[in-house]
């Protein structure tokens, strides 16, 4: 047996008549929404990266208003039973081409009809049952989060019978700011003490840390110094005395010469 015709479709519908463009690239965006709820078709019609998604956008939005409406149904129980596209008539125009030639050129239209009804009880409760969890984790975290709210309450009553044992945030900003001074202070007078025990004379610092055989050493080397220099002072000596001697011998060469002479 046959559906139901076109036009003996149950739920409230909207239709476009005359729609400047092809049939065939409205069907591919009407197939992607037929079956799905309102919202979720709205979504997916905003998103698609398709010209004839807005025209049927506009449509979807215009069958659902007339269903609140006119037929007072709720629009989050609304689902696109049904939607189909017809063909539309069709001009014929002619564009001049080379060598007196012509070619045809097909200006087509459409007819778009979009259905909307309520959803069927499975479904529904479904979709109920899904509401109703929502509702359920929405109250869950009001409570915890009243639950917060009285223990921060107790934690003050707690604060204000024990004092010492419960500080208040400013106090205990206070006294961290307070240990954080002190801390600043001590090293500043570590910092300052430091110097002046660094500044003590260098030579003075290295005589009381030298030990007692490196002095030792140091009059070692000092004593045979002394000896170098005197052994080669009494070189020195020896030599400009030894030149002395050898000047009076040639002086006295010299003299017998001039006698035989």
């Amino acid at each position: 047996m046959p559906g139901p015709k076109t036009n003996e479709r149950e739920g409230t519908r909207a239709v476009l008549r005359y729609a400047g463009t092809s049939a065939y690239k409205v069907r591919e965006v009407v197939n992607a929404v037929r079956g799905k709820p309102v919202e979720e078709a709205e979504y997916l019609l905003r998103t698609m990266e398709r010209g004839a998604a807005t025209m049927v956008g506009k449509l979807l939005h215009s069958a659902a208003s007339n269903a609140v409406n006119n037929d007072h149904m709720d629009p989050e129980e609304l689902y696109v039973s049904a939607c189909y596209v017809d063909e539309g008539p069709t001009a014929k125009r002619w564009r001049p081409r080379a060598r007196g030639r012509a070619t045809r050129i097909r200006k087509r239209s459409c007819h778009v009809t979009m259905i909307v009804s309520r959803l069927p009880s499975n479904e529904l409760a479904r979709l109920q049952a899904r509401r109703r969890a929502e509702n359920l984790a929405m109250r869950a975290r009001r409570v915890e989060a009243t639950r917060r709210s009285q223990g921060s309450e107790a934690g003050s009553r707690r604060q204000r019978r024990h004092p010492e044992a419960y500080p208040a945030p400013e106090e205990a900003e206070t006294g961290q700011e307070v240990a954080a001074e002190e801390t600043v202070e001590a090293l500043d007078e570590a910092r300052s003490a430091a110097p002046e025990e660094a500044e003590a004379p260098e030579g003075e610092a290295a005589e009381a840390e030298a030990p007692e055989g490196e002095a030792a050493e140091a009059e070692a080397a000092e004593a045979e110094a002394a000896e170098a220099e005197e052994a080669e002072a009494e070189e020195a000596e020896a030599e400009e005395a030894g030149g002395d001697l050898s000047e009076g011998a040639h002086g006295a060469g010299d003299a017998g010469e001039e006698k035989d002479d």
